[in-house]
């Protein structure tokens, strides 16, 4: 039994110096980044073995609208047109400065007023 204690204790103490000259010879230190992610493992295994449902032609039934064409316009009755085109073309053309017929020409006049005092600076 002593035996089996002592080769223990040798293997023990050859382990620990193999993994100390391990770590000296490294510049890195193993970290937690470097081991096994119980939690990302589960999480990837579950995103590769999902599967989609197919899609149906009666899963948008309820998400969207049927489409139904407008109703078409109702055309202007062409009499009704007829009557205003005539009505527009008989219509007299007012020009401005013109008398209309029958009546004398007004006289235009002159809004703009100037003051006494500028009237003679000008005249110097």
């Amino acid at each position: 039994m002593y035996s089996s204690l002592r080769s223990a204790r040798l293997a023990i103490g050859r382990i620990s110096r193999q993994q100390a000259c391990l770590q000296r010879r490294t510049l890195f230190v193993p970290t937690a980044t470097r081991q096994a992610d119980f939690v990302q493992d589960l999480y990837l295994r579950e995103l590769k073995g999902y599967k989609t449902t197919p899609l149906k032609p009666s899963d948008a039934e309820g998400h969207v609208q049927k489409f139904s064409a407008p109703a078409p316009p109702q055309s202007p009755e062409e009499s009704n047109i007829a009557n205003e085109l005539k009505a527009y073309e008989d219509q007299h053309v007012e020009v401005e400065g013109q008398a209309a017929a029958g009546e004398a020409s007004s006289i235009e006049e002159d809004w703009f007023e100037e003051d006494e005092d500028e009237e003679k600076h000008a005249v110097h």
